[in-house]
């Protein structure tokens, strides 16, 4: 277990790989040595519910976690929980590693099978909450989203463990940035923690502590709404 609560928020963690689909890029590993988990098989939970458990997704997260040396459990909500006690086995694990997809829906639900009370349970525990996209944003108060349609919106219905929001994908979607920065002007979104692919960042309970990259020339920022506009400040990123 982590020394405290402890989240990796990305938009990496997935690297090529020549006979896979995916392998896992730097930022996995570095979830499990947050999670302090050595002298044994590191357990990693991962819920694709934002692609509704694809079964494809689950066979490739758990070919790539062989590759790492990961025990990978799965934990899916459709067409019910395959596990009986979903609070349990979240506490058992060392990471929590959340896929891509739809936030919307995945937040959606989370919430009908109690799953955004047991992530605060599971966080103070110290068992790791890490993901990429909405993997990432589920964490935090909101963000961005094409959950609804082709055109980005805000999604303001995270999970609230951090106090921000969140702006994945900032360097590779043309849209992110701008759109992050209208709605940091307007209010709509608070101060938002935002990361070019392949760029996480690091938090011990709700303070962030560093950014960190499995890319060479990415970086994190912090954009605040100042006298009406938004103001961006860019965060180095260490290179894992």
């Amino acid at each position: 277990m982590a020394d405290s609560p402890t989240i990796l928020a990305t938009s990496g963690g997935y690297a090529e790989h020549p006979r896979l689909r995916f392998a896992f890029g730097a930022l996995v590993p570095y979830a499990v040595e947050l999670s302090g988990a050595h002298g044994r098989t590191p357990r990693v939970c991962y819920l694709g519910t934002a692609t509704g458990d694809s079964t494809d997704s689950a066979s490739q997260h758990s070919e790539a976690a062989r590759l790492a040396g990961l025990e990978l459990s799965h934990l899916r909500l459709f067409a019910m929980p395959n596990v009986d006690d979903v609070e349990g086995h979240l506490l058992s694990q060392d990471v929590v590693w959340v896929g891509g997809g739809s936030v919307a829906n995945l937040l959606a639900v989370w919430r009908v099978h109690g799953l955004d009370e047991i992530f605060r349970r599971v966080w103070e525990s110290g068992v790791v909450l890490a993901g990429v996209s909405a993997g990432s944003i589920c964490w935090y108060r909101g963000g961005t989203t094409d959950s609804f349609g082709p055109e980005l919106r805000a999604v303001t219905t995270g999970l609230g463990l951090l106090p921000y929001d969140n702006g994945v994908h900032y360097d590779s979607e043309a849209r992110r940035r701008p759109l992050v920065h209208r709605l940091v002007a307007e209010g709509v979104l608070g101060e938002t923690h935002c990361t070019d692919d392949g760029v996480g960042l690091v938090y011990r309970g709700t303070e962030l502590v560093e950014a960190v990259t499995e890319q060479d020339g990415k970086s994190a920022y912090v954009v605040r709404r100042v006298d009406g506009a938004a103001v961006e400040e860019p965060l180095e990123a260490r290179r894992l």
